[in-house]
């Protein structure tokens, strides 16, 4: 009998730098866990976490976007093995956990994935896109032990209905 090989689980090179404090941030080894989550194939990755500062000026030099934003990914390599960055900034994540009513590790460990996934192709420019990539995160979030990202819950709507009176 001839012993089936089972494929092998995609590889990462994964660096992850604090150009922040890295005081109540993620560890290594969560962003570890949350990056081999969301591959499919092997890739490397620099992962770094940022402050306002940076995370604006990345933005406005390759978005044209005046704002820091929660996650930038850089694609270096856009097919097997992967190669890019993420930039994670902390005090919009921080900012956009406290107003979703989710923990920080949860919206770390979201948007972690989604980096990863438009590392690897997947987009939400349009509404069909949007829908696949979506699917993917929140499967891959369940895996992981965490809410669907996408769901509002009542008491975010409350939140967002108390905002506006």
């Amino acid at each position: 009998m001839t012993a089936v090989r089972q494929p092998r689980p995609p590889r990462s090179g994964l660096t992850v730098q604090y150009a922040v404090s890295a005081s109540g941030k993620p560890s290594r080894a969560h962003f570890r866990k949350w990056v081999r989550a969301a591959l499919d194939h092997d890739a490397r990755i620099t992962l770094r976490i940022v402050g306002q500062k940076e995370g604006r000026t990345l933005n406005r030099s390759y978005r044209d976007k005046d704002y820091a934003t929660n996650v930038l990914t850089f694609v270096f390599r856009d097919k097997p093995p992967f190669a890019g960055d993420l930039a994670l900034c902390a005090p919009v994540v921080a900012r956009e956990a406290r107003a979703q009513k989710k923990t920080a590790a949860a919206h770390y460990a979201h948007l972690t994935v989604h980096g990863v996934l438009h590392l690897q192709g997947y987009g939400h420019e349009n509404d069909r896109d949007a829908q696949v990539m979506e699917r993917r995160e929140t499967q891959i979030m369940a895996k992981l032990g965490y809410a669907d990202p996408y769901r509002v819950t009542t008491e975010q709507k409350q939140a967002v209905a108390r905002k506006l009176r």
